[in-house]
């Protein structure tokens, strides 16, 4: 590879790298509001059929992620990666905008709680989209034995988003009231990503097409059509996701709502304490997929899910019987770590199932699916279970469940850290 051309990867992937952050800080800056939006927006009889319905919504803009997925990931895989990354990022900063300049239920009725669901499907579409053609992008320029590392950085930048949002979250109800964040400071972290969208904007235009990609369009059409079935490596896609979204939206968006609600530890504290579990996964993450490239993707991926498997139902009956704020933060930074075991390997090996004809479209779906079932709707799943059982340690068999489920595909699945790209 020459010295131009490992300069403009590194430009293409810091590019990528920073866009996908500011996409997730636009994304999940909701989850990270929801007991507010859930006053301003779906107000009900009692607290629970609020949140549930402020969850709902929520989940609705991971029910869109399919359709986005097809759409924008057929776009990547025939216009190109780049191209698709421009469409993505234009519609999360719209998305997101529209959330922070909508008038509440008490000034507009039933318009107010539709818009919002209007603009969660927004963002729910170009998320779909944008996980796997970022990924794509990543791991399109990095070298073969560097894949596991370079791939972590998407992963680094979804958290970065998080972190972003948590942080700006936090820190708004650090600095102000809780009047005046309830009232009207809600809205400025909604506003803030439409003008950091901007921002991504500027960077993505500025980069090229992967390598693999132009290698891909220049080859015979005979040489690159798909050699295997990409319903099933669609499938094994959507297994291998699911323990990763639950683990993800379980303890990094929907654990600040539980401990506020039943651990009854202060707002700040909880964003905050979430804010250090993203940043252990941000720090680990390179690390354990630069480690990847060496020994292997499998074996840190089956130790993911056991580890979480075994040590979630412990951790949150600790929580319920001891909340502080030592161990909240000490549960993040566990849950923090376990995850970056997963996350780090995850890009590299996922793309990895697929050929480069159909890397993006198979990726974006199989994951774009699972995130949907399993992952955006985990905070509703975890409300509605605590709800229905009355007990708060059921999100934890949920969890647990997850797991099983994805340290079963992945026994499956071969090894792939050393295998060129086809």
């Amino acid at each position: 590879m020459s010295s131009d051309t490992k300069t403009g990867g590194r430009r293409a992937i810091i590019a990528a790298a920073l866009g996908n952050m500011l996409e997730w800080y636009d994304f999940a800056v909701y989850g990270f509001m929801a007991t507010i939006l859930a006053s301003h927006f779906f107000p009900a009889n009692d607290e629970v059929t609020s949140l549930l319905a402020t969850f709902a919504a929520f989940g609705v803009g991971f029910a869109a992620r399919p359709l986005g997925a097809i759409i924008i990931g057929r776009l990547a895989d025939r216009r190109g990666r780049k191209f698709a990354l421009m469409v993505t990022i234009y519609l999360m900063a719209f998305g997101t905008v529209m959330i922070g300049l909508t008038p509440t239920y008490s000034s507009i009725g039933l318009i107010a709680p539709l818009l919002i669901v209007l603009a969660r499907l927004i963002q729910g579409f170009s998320a779909g989209g944008e996980w796997g053609g970022s990924t794509a992008f990543m791991v399109e320029w990095a070298a073969d034995n560097r894949r596991g590392f370079v791939g972590s950085f998407q992963q680094v930048s979804v958290a970065a988003g998080l972190l972003l949002g948590s942080g700006c979250a936090a820190l708004l109800s650090t600095i102000l009231s809780e009047d005046a964040v309830t009232s009207w400071g809600w809205r400025i972290p909604f506003l803030l990503g439409g003008v950091i969208g901007l921002v991504g904007i500027y960077m993505r235009r500025n980069v090229g097409e992967t390598p693999v990609f132009r290698r891909n369009t220049k080859a015979d059409r005979s040489e690159i059509a798909p050699k295997q079935n990409p319903v099933g490596l669609a499938a094994r896609a959507f297994g291998f996701t699911i323990h990763w979204t639950v683990s993800y939206y379980i303890f990094l968006a929907y654990m600040p709502t539980f401990a506020i609600r039943h651990l009854e530890l202060d707002r700040a504290v909880a964003l905050w304490s979430n804010t250090v579990g993203l940043l252990v996964l941000m720090v680990m993450a390179p690390m354990i997929g630069f480690w990847s490239d060496r020994i292997g993707r499998k074996r840190l991926l089956i130790a993911s899910c056991l580890a979480i498997g075994i040590v979630v139902y412990p951790v949150f009956n600790y929580l319920l019987t001891h909340p502080s704020i030592a161990a909240i933060i000490s549960a993040q930074v566990l849950f923090g770590f376990l995850i970056a075991l997963y996350s780090g390997p995850g890009p590299a090996a996922i793309a990895e199932i697929f050929e480069t004809a159909n890397r993006a479209t198979g990726m974006s779906v199989g994951y774009s699916l699972a995130v949907a079932v399993f992952g955006g709707f985990a905070p509703f799943i975890a409300t509605w279970l605590i709800d229905a059982t009355g007990s708060p340690l059921s999100p934890a068999y949920y969890v647990l469940v997850a797991a099983v489920v994805t340290a079963l595909v992945i026994f499956r699945l071969p090894e792939s850290a050393h295998r060129p790209f086809r």
